[in-house]
């Protein structure tokens, strides 16, 4: 499918007016893709004697994580609020018109800068929803909660900067061609329809809460 004139028009003018010459796409998936899986392996590396109580940790943090990221991309990443105007204008008018449900595809890798978090994103998602809740679980419960939550929540960031990455990525490629992802991608798709962005499919990766909170209809256009 050709890309719209419109669509082709506003990423000229995006890469020409916010794209920095010195931008590299490596250093920027390194510094947010790569540092929060060292982060989450750090952390596995810290358990000692894990009690089977304490590995309920797994699947409650996952699910923590997951309704962060559905919260967070339906509310401030397409609502402008106050104290946070900047992220509703990088997603809503700048991530949602650089690709639409009819353009998905990324032109080349220095399209990243616009598909991943910038690399303060993940300074702030460690140092105000990662660190400061392990803290607190590792000092009233035990270490090795903090940790096993502390390498959930880096690895869902991990997770989340891959699978987007992905969706951007041509059908065609290797990734595009994983059976699963076809389905996600298709998921974010219809999220990418400038009719349907503020009112379904919030979930980047796994569409846990869309399906609670009944924001994975309607159909996606674009497949039928």
């Amino acid at each position: 499918m050709d890309t719209p004139p419109s669509v082709v028009q506003f990423r000229r003018n995006f890469r020409e007016k916010r794209i920095p010459g010195y931008y590299s796409s490596t250093l920027h998936f390194i510094l947010t893709v790569v540092a929060s899986l060292i982060v989450a392996i750090y952390c596995l590396f810290r358990l000692k004697d894990v009690r089977p109580l304490e590995w309920l940790t797994l699947p409650i943090s996952f699910l923590y994580a997951n309704l962060t990221e559905y919260v967070a991309h339906r509310y401030p990443m397409h609502r402008p609020m106050p104290g946070l105007r900047l992220v509703y204008a990088g997603h809503t008018l700048d991530h949602h018109h650089f690709f639409t449900h009819d353009s998905m595809e990324m032109d080349g890798p220095r399209d990243m800068v616009i598909i991943l978090f910038p690399p303060v994103m993940l300074l702030f998602f460690f140092g105000v929803f990662g660190f400061p809740v392990a803290f607190l679980l590792g000092a009233l419960i035990s270490a090795n909660v903090g940790y096993l939550f502390l390498a959930v929540a880096m690895g869902y960031y991990f997770n989340y900067e891959l699978f987007h990455l992905a969706y951007h990525m041509p059908e065609t490629s290797f990734v595009g061609r994983l059976p699963f992802m076809n389905k996600l991608r298709s998921l974010h798709t219809r999220h990418h329809d400038l009719q349907l962005m503020s009112k379904y499919c919030f979930n980047i990766t796994y569409p846990i809460c869309d399906f609670l909170f009944g924001t994975l209809t309607p159909r996606a256009r674009s497949n039928g």
